[in-house]
């Protein structure tokens, strides 16, 4: 049943499973601040839900996952904001910190954070239309911190770098492959195998559970120290303001690869 309104999301708990569907399908399910707040809400709603076993993560339509920030409202002032009020990696955080199981479900993009929330996941089942990777250096749009640096542990640190500084694309098969889903089914067996990945986890102690959540995620704490997670404000604190950011943003709506060779230092 349907819990609780949202704008950009849409959620709803049965059977021990909360599901928080992104629900802007005609942007790609891509995110702005509102979308983030919201996201962080529903999980940490979850969280506390002691109806609720398994969370689960996905994406209005079968074209997107989410295909990460939104490049118009991040070029209208969204990315200075989202430093101030709604940070992305408060999303991760709150998927780290409820305490429960959260199976990232991705058909079609998971493109930038799509890919990042995805792989911070506890889980990921993938249809076998998905589409991982990054895009921030490519249309000028930072990330940093643990959400970076974890994607070492989770397909190795040179695959990782490919990942981030190349912003290449892999398919669902390679992705797989890689580490960054647990499962690839056809998009009509999706459902059903989320759900019984989702039944599986609900047959087990949910306090064991609890426990292993937090002795996977004690292995990164370091990596989420405030010193090793301002390196954007500490290596170009103007940088939103900059020619470099507006090039980037201004390329992508342009449709037009972008001329970053002109900024290089």
């Amino acid at each position: 049943m349907a819990d609780h309104e949202f704008e950009d999301l849409l959620y709803e708990t049965n059977d021990g499973v909360a599901k928080t569907t992104i629900n802007r399908p005609d942007s790609l399910n891509a995110l702005r601040g509102v979308t983030m707040a919201e996201l962080i809400a529903a999980v940490e709603m979850a969280g506390y839900d002691k109806t609720v076993g398994v969370i689960v993560l996905t994406g209005a339509g079968e074209r997107a996952f989410t295909v990460g920030g939104d490049v118009k409202w991040e070029k209208e002032g969204g990315l200075a904001e989202r430093h101030i009020t709604v940070n992305p990696r408060g999303v991760h955080d709150a998927v780290r910190h409820c305490g429960k199981p959260v199976i990232s479900v991705v058909k079609g993009y998971a493109i930038g954070m799509g890919n990042h929330l995805a792989y911070c996941c506890d889980l990921t089942i993938a249809a076998d239309n998905a589409i991982f990777g990054q895009n921030g250096p490519r249309v000028a749009s930072p990330a940093e911190g643990w959400i970076v640096a974890y994607a070492a542990r989770v397909v190795g640190a040179k695959k990782a770098r490919e990942m981030w500084m190349l912003c290449r694309k892999y398919d669902a098969q390679q992705a797989l492959e890689m580490g960054i889903c647990n499962a690839v089914v056809p998009m009509d067996q999706l459902e059903e195998e989320v759900d019984k990945w989702c039944q599986e986890i609900l047959s087990l102690s949910p306090t064991c559970v609890k426990i292993v959540k937090a002795s996977f995620d004690s292995d990164v704490d370091y990596m989420r120290d405030p010193a090793a997670n301002h390196f954007q404000m500490m290596l170009a604190p103007d940088y939103f303001s900059t020619p470099e950011s507006k090039e980037g943003a201004n390329a992508f709506l342009e449709k037009r690869p972008p001329d970053f060779k002109q900024f290089l230092r």
